[in-house]
C-alpha cells in the first residue's frame, strides 16, 4: 500500500482487486471440491447398479430350484436303466417329461392363470392356487408331471410365472401286465432341473441300486418272464376269478428244472405308471398291492398230500400198492379227521392221492413222524421265506406251528396247519417232481444255476408224477386234462380262517390246484388259487378246487402251452412189464 501511495496509484481499488483474487480463489477450490464429490457419488452408484445388474442377469439365466436338504454339491442321477423279459421285449423304461412349478413373485396375472390352470388339470382347486399365488412364497410345486399336450396348454396361457422343469419318469408300457412283479417306482429327490426315480415295490426296489447305476444304464435287467405268457395268464386268471366269482386269484408258472419263474399273477392287480396308495387300516390283502402269489400265506389243503406219500416212498415205508386203512373218523384226542365222503376201509397209496383221502394220508403221515416229516418239508422250502428276487419275499416266511406234534404232522400232510404261499407251493413241486432236484425260484435272466441238492430219487419222483397225472385222468381234478399235453396234478380245497376270534369260515375256501405238464416229461409247473371261489352252474354253490380252480388252470395250460413251444403229443404208454429180447 505504501509502494502505490508513493508511485501516486489509489491504495484502495487495489485493496478490492485483492480482495477479488482471494475471493476468486476460495469459489475455485470449492468448486474442485464439489467435482471430486460427484466424482466419487457417481462412481460408487455405478458400482452398485452393475452389482445388481451382474446379478440380475445371474438370476434370469439360472433355473430356480425348490429348498431341499442334501449335500452340497450334490447331483441328481435321473438316469435309469431298463427292465426286459427274457426275449429283451421291454417291461420298464423312461420317458422325458416335464414338471410345472410357479414363481408368484413373476406372476402378472395370478388370478386368470389360477383359472386356466384349473380348467387343465381338474383336479387342482383354484382357491388354493389363488391362495398360494397371493402368499409369500416364492416357489412352489404344481404338477410333478405333465404331458406333451398339457404342457403347450399351460404354455399358451403365457403367464410369465408358471415355467417347466425337464423330468425323466419311469413308464411301464404295458400297463397292469406284471405290476406285481415290477412294483413301480416313484421320485425321491427334486430339482427344477431334474428328479431321481427309485423304486417302492417288487422288481424295482429289489434292484434299485443296480437300475440306479449310470454306469449301467445302458444295460437292461433281464426277467425270467415272458411278456406273452405272462399277458395270456393274467387274461384267463382274471376271466377265471369272475366266472368263480372269487375274491382274489393267483398264478404262478415255473421251469422245473431250473425254478425260473415265466408267469407270476396276482389278482387284483395295478396300473404302475398310476400306482396306487396302500391301505393304512383293515386286512392288507384287500389292496391291490398284495402280491398274493408271495405275500400270500394260505393253508394249501390236499396239494400236500402228495409230498407225505412221496417222503414215505424215499423212506421205503410204502409203495404205489400198499394198502391204507381209511376207515374213518380218525380220532386223536378230541379231533376227528374225516374225508370229503366215504372210500371203504382201504385204499391203495396211489388211491388215496387220486381219491384224496385225508385219513389215508394222516396214517401215513403217523408213520413217518414229526421230525422226520419237518426235516423232509425243510428240504422242499416250507420253513423259510422264498428266494425269488422280489422286496416282498423275505417277510413271507410260512406259519409252522409252535408246537409240531403228533397232530400238527397228521393235519400238514393234508395241508392244514401250515401256510404257505403260492410260490413256495410251486417251487417244492418243481423239486419234487424235476427228478428229485431242489430249484430255488427266480426272476432274473442269468447264467444256468447250478443244479440244486436231490429231494427225492429219480424213482419217487417219477412214481409222484404217475399218482399225479392219475389224479387227473380219474380223480378229483378230471376237469384238468388238456389233450395232448398229459397234465398231472393235485387240487387242495382249504376251509379259510377267520381273521378274528379263531376257527375258520364255513362257506369260504381257498381252492388251489398244483400241477405239473406233461408228466411224463416235466417241463412246466402251474399253481392255480382262488380267494372264496363259488361255481354256482349248478342247483347247489361248489366250492371245492376240482369245481374251481382247476377249470381255470386247464384253460391256461391249452392257452400258454404252444406260446412256450410246447407241442401237442401222443402220452406214452405205461410200462406193462413185459421186455421184448431178440434171439
Amino acid at each position: 500500500m505504501l509502494d502505490a501511495r508513493a508511485k501516486g496509484e489509489n491504495p484502495d481499488r487495489i485493496e478490492r482487486e485483492n480482495l477479488r483474487k482471494r475471493h476468486e480463489d476460495i469459489r475455485d477450490r470449492a468448486r474442485l471440491r464439489a467435482e471430486g464429490r460427484l466424482v466419487v457419488l457417481a462412481g460408487l452408484f455405478f458400482c452398485a447398479f452393475l452389482v445388481v445388474g451382474v446379478r440380475m442377469g445371474a438370476i434370469a439365466a439360472s433355473e430356480p430350484a425348490e429348498p431341499r436338504a442334501q449335500a452340497a454339491g450334490a447331483q441328481i442321477a435321473a438316469a435309469r436303466a431298463d427292465i426286459v423279459d427274457r426275449r429283451g421285449r421291454l417291461l420298464a423304461t423312461n420317458l422325458v417329461t416335464h414338471a410345472l412349478y410357479a414363481q408368484p413373485p413373476m406372476m402378472v396375472e395370478p388370478e386368470r392363470a389360477a383359472r386356466e390352470l384349473v380348467r387343465i388339470f381338474p383336479d387342482l382347486d383354484e382357491e388354493r392356487l389363488l391362495g398360494w399365488f397371493a402368499g409369500d412364497r416364492k416357489f412352489l410345486w404344481i404338477k410333478k408331471k405333465i404331458s406333451p399336450e398339457q404342457k403347450q396348454a399351460v404354455f399358451d396361457i403365457g403367464e410369465p410365472g408358471l415355467l417347466f422343469g425337464p423330468r425323466e419318469m419311469r413308464l411301464y408300457p404295458n400297463g397292469a401286465i406284471a405290476a406285481h412283479i415290477l412294483g413301480g417306482a416313484r421320485f425321491g429327490r427334486e430339482g427344477v432341473d431334474a428328479a431321481e426315480v427309485i423304486g417302492v415295490a417288487g422288481i424295482e426296489k429289489a434292484f434299485d441300486e443296480r437300475l440306479r447305476d449310470p454306469a449301467r444304464a445302458g444295460d437292461p435287467l433281464r426277467l425270467t418272464i415272458d411278456l406273452t405268457v405272462q399277458a395270456a395268464v393274467e387274461r384267463v386268471l382274471e376271466g377265471g376269478m369272475v366266472m368263480m366269482n372269487a375274491k382274489g386269484a393267483t398264478a404262478v408258472l415255473m421251469e422245473a428244472r431250473t425254478g425260473e419263474v415265466v408267469a407270476l399273477a396276482s389278482l387284483p392287480d395295478f396300473d404302475p405308471n398310476d400306482r396306487p396308495r396302500p391301505l393304512t387300516e383293515g386286512d392288507a390283502s384287500n389292496s391291490p398291492l398284495f402280491n398274493r402269489a408271495v405275500q400270500g400265506l394260505y393253508e394249501l389243503g390236499s396239494t400236500f398230500k402228495i409230498f407225505a406219500v412221496a417222503q414215505a416212498l424215499e423212506m421205503g415205508q410204502v409203495n404205489p400198492s400198499t394198502m391204507i386203512d381209511t376207515r374213518g373218523p380218525l380220532t386223536w384226542g378230541k379231533f376227528r379227521i374225516r374225508d370229503f365222503r366215504d372210500y371203504g376201509a382201504q385204499l391203495s397209496v396211489t388211491d388215496v392221492i387220486v381219491k384224496s383221502s385225508n385219513i389215508g394220508t394222516a396214517r401215513i403221515a403217523m408213520d413217518i413222524g414229526a421230525e422226520r416229516q419237518r426235516a423232509f418239508l425243510a428240504g422242499l422250502g416250507f420253513t423259510e421265506p422264498t428266494a425269488v428276487e422280489l422286496v416282498e419275499a423275505p417277510g413271507s416266511k410260512p406259519l409252522l406251528p409252535p408246537n409240531w406234534s403228533e397232530i400238527s404232522t397228521m393235519t400238514i400232510s393234508y395241508g392244514h396247519g401250515l401256510s404257505a404261499s403260492p410260490l413256495h407251493l410251486a417251487t417244492a413241486y418243481a423239486s419234487l417232481l424235476n427228478g428229485g432236484h431242489k430249484v430255488s425260484p427266480t426272476l432274473v435272466r442269468g447264467a444256468p444255476a447250478a443244479r440244486g441238492p436231490r429231494v427225492v430219487s429219480e424213482e419217487t419222483s417219477a412214481i409222484a408224477r404217475q399218482m399225479l397225472r392219475q389224479v387227473v385222468t380219474r380223480g378229483t381234478a378230471s376237469f384238468g386234462d388238456v389233450p395232448g399235453y398229459a397234465v398231472g396234478g393235485k387240487t387242495g380245497t382249504a376251509d379259510k380262517p377267520r381273521l378274528k376270534g379263531g376257527g375258520y369260515y364255513e362257506d369260504k375256501v381257498i381252492a388251489t390246484f398244483a400241477s405239473v405238464f406233461p408228466a411224463h416229461d416235466p417241463r412246466y409247473v402251474l399253481v392255480v388259487t382262488l380267494d372264496e371261489p363259488v361255481e354256482t352252474s349248478g342247483r347247489e354253490p361248489r366250492r371245492t378246487a376240482g369245481w374251481t380252480a382247476v377249470p381255470v388252470a386247464a384253460e391256461m395250460i391249452r392257452r400258454v402251452a404252444p406260446l412256450l413251444g410246447l407241442k401237442p403229443e401222443i402220452e406214452p404208454l405205461a410200462p406193462t412189464g413185459v421186455t421184448l429180447t431178440s434171439n
